[in-house]
């Protein structure tokens, strides 16, 4: 059989819980919704489902986007902070890596140091699907095609938090981040 073939097979995942039924309140952080997004950013993503939130502890405030597929093909995946944020302006300064404690093991998340006009910021990402969490682009590309051909499932979400450039908003960000990658995994039954 050819690869064609198999993703053919490839099928809508729905979710099981709402992204907007993640909790305002998580660990000590209140949120509160953003302003649904534009048509034209709408258009450009083509999500599922979407969540966009402020939350705050404290003197620590972080805004948290969650883009969600139901599948994915060509023209209608996950768009890339890479490309996004030079896109809007930033410029990245300085990319890495950093791991957040789950209850199964530590995970491997983005963390790119950004600014523009003179703003700095700090963006933690992930692409987290029903069974994983993956930070690498590339290595989604490839377990996208491999889940495509196995299990015709391709649906996946993009996780973002963004805080201010400070020690203590990063180290929130990712106390915030362990926080939230068990309500996306609620959210897709898991």
């Amino acid at each position: 059989m050819t690869a064609a073939h198999y993703s053919d097979r490839r099928r809508p995942d729905a979710l099981a819980e709402p992204l907007a039924s993640i909790h305002y309140s998580l660990g000590g952080w209140t949120g509160t919704d953003d302003p649904p997004l534009a048509e034209e950013t709408l258009e450009v993503l083509k999500p599922t489902s979407y969540l966009t939130r402020k939350y705050a502890r404290g003197g620590v405030s972080l805004g948290l986007f969650i883009s969600y597929y139901d599948q994915q093909r060509s023209g209608e995946s996950m768009h890339s902070p890479k490309h996004c944020l030079p896109g809007n302006g930033w410029e990245i300064w300085k990319t890495g890596s950093a791991f957040v404690p789950t209850q199964a093991s530590a995970v491997k998340i983005n963390q790119f140091s950004i600014q523009h006009t003179g703003d700095r910021a700090v963006v933690l990402y992930w692409y987290q699907s029903r069974n994983q969490i993956i930070a690498s682009e590339y290595l989604g590309k490839i377990v996208l095609i491999r889940d495509a051909l196995v299990s015709g499932r391709t649906a996946g979400s993009i996780v973002r938090l963004t805080v201010a450039d400070r020690s203590e908003a990063v180290q929130g960000g990712l106390e915030f981040a362990s926080l939230i990658i068990p309500e996306v995994q609620r959210c897709f039954g898991h």
